[in-house]
């Protein structure tokens, strides 16, 4: 028999309006799912129990309410999301993976909280994350680390690899993430799970810790398109404040909706060899995106093999604004001490980069996007999508990529490693995760698609109809 966590996040909606399932139910059943499986997984750094009790019985309370009065819902009322913590939550503790800011308590909500609140959400609690969302897996000296459940030899991935391990292992029906550069789609990869990164500007990330350099962004993590491009809409939003605004959507118009629409004949570029020299893709991710790009084929679309130059120069920006952005981190007096040794590195690299270098760092980033823009995807007569393999490797073993002894060694690999994925911060794009093929060790591989700016809504059209050629939500972990 199908238990609660079974359901998707939209079907657990759907029995909560209908007063088929109540919201008191399902976050208990999450809650002992929590107790009984994290420790293994390592998916959060704090737990909320009494927070999520308290929304629950709020949000039966409104569901009660709304059935009889026949008033409608917010699409996800009543459903729990977590929120990864780099982001604030008045009253809950907000470490950002660090020991420094171990005690720190935030005393307002970031905007997106704030949206989720509203949205009905229930909060289990704040999802682990690698130290300040540095690097792409997620270890620190607060928690075990991210695993996933897939193989917990291995890697959830980072900087979102709670939020992912939480979704893959059914302790959450879906997560709230962030990706500065490819944190929501590495783990999405690692994990076997759909993951959006949205367009720069789609959702705020004021009011406390605004990204001026335009890398970062939440997104969803789901199991289904539906349930990704569902939360997709409850957090999206410009606010006042914001240094960006990506264009919203035709009026009456939400994300959901395009899950279940065709997407069109599209011209889609294949990328299989890595934009960073001297990386080699593993020949199950090359084989994923060739799999997908016979079943692109075989959908009606126009598939093309694409490749982009290598460039160091640009690889060097992105490093120059990843250090200041991880300088620019708060750390209280005396904490110093207490952070990760990448994080002390990044911090002294970036406190040595000039005003006028970060400046043609991120002019840098403007005119990739740009060119790309332009060149390659203008609408009408350039490619709509561009496919590619998310990472260069399956999943790796916790531990594989960190080298305290040998930071430089590290960063290497870490750029090795994620090699497709930083592309789509620099340029703003927005980019999706696709769970479409496991390797013979039974290991997921995902794919990534990325788009026009502004344009998530072709991406999560073309990804449901994946879905729907090949679907892989049935798929589940032995820790189901």
């Amino acid at each position: 028999m199908a238990e609660l966590h079974d359901l998707t996040a939209l079907e657990q909606a759907a029995a909560i309006r209908s007063g088929e399932l109540s919201p008191v139910e399902l976050t208990e059943h999450y809650l002992v799912r929590i107790d009984r499986l994290d420790d293994t997984l390592g998916a959060f750094l704090t737990r909320t129990p009494e927070i999520a009790r308290k929304q629950a019985a709020e949000a039966e309370r409104e569901a009660v309410a709304a059935r009889r009065e026949g008033r409608a819902l917010p699409p996800l009322h009543g459903v729990a999301v977590p929120v990864k913590d780099l982001n604030h939550v008045a009253g809950v503790r907000c470490t950002m993976g660090s020991r420094a800011l171990a005690e720190h308590v935030p005393v307002v909500d970031d905007h997106v909280q704030g949206k989720l609140r509203a949205a009905g959400t229930i909060l289990l609690g704040k999802t682990n994350t690698p130290e300040f969302g540095l690097p792409c897996y997620t270890e620190n000296g607060l928690a075990p680390p991210a695993r996933t459940p897939w193989d917990l030899e291995r890697s959830a991935g980072g900087s979102s690899g709670g939020a992912a391990a939480a979704v893959a292992a059914g302790l959450a029906p879906v997560a709230h993430a962030t990706d500065g550069g490819g944190s929501v789609r590495i783990p999405a990869a690692a994990c076997g799970l759909y993951g959006i990164k949205p367009s720069r500007g789609r959702i705020s990330n004021g009011p406390v810790l605004h990204d001026i350099t335009g890398l970062m962004t939440s997104g969803p993590l789901a199991r289904t398109v539906a349930d990704a491009a569902a939360l997709l809409d409850a957090m999206a939003g410009a606010m006042p404040g914001d240094p960006y605004t990506a264009p919203p959507l035709p009026p009456g118009e939400t994300f959901a909706s395009y899950a279940l629409r065709h997407p069109g004949r599209l011209r889609i570029a294949c990328l299989t060899g890595a934009p960073v020299p001297g990386v080699e893709v593993h020949p199950d991710c090359r084989a994923a995106v060739t799999d997908t790009a016979t079943l692109l084929t075989w959908l009606g679309h126009e598939v093309e093999e694409l490749s982009l130059p290598s460039d160091d120069a640009i690889d060097e920006a992105f490093l120059h604004v990843w250090s200041v952005m991880a300088a620019n981190r708060p750390v209280p007096p005396g904490g110093e001490e207490l952070l990760m040794p990448l994080t002390r590195y990044l911090r002294d690299r970036g406190a040595q980069v000039s005003g006028t270098d970060f400046a043609r760092s991120v002019y840098a980033f403007r005119t990739l996007a740009q060119s790309l823009a332009d060149g390659l995807m203008p609408p009408g007569t350039g490619y709509d999508v561009i496919l590619s393999p998310t990472l260069a490797s399956p999943p790796v073993p916790v531990g594989a990529l960190r080298n305290d002894a040998a930071l430089q060694v590290e960063i290497a690999a870490l750029a090795a490693f994620t090699p497709f994925t930083g592309l789509s911060n620099m340029t703003g794009q927005p980019a999706v995760n696709v769970p479409l093929q496991w390797n013979a060790e039974g290991l997921p591989i995902g794919v990534m698609l990325a788009g026009r700016y502004g344009d998530e809504a072709t991406l999560i059209a073309l990804s449901a109809q994946l879905e729907g050629a090949r679907p892989w939500a049935g798929r589940k972990p032995s820790v189901w």
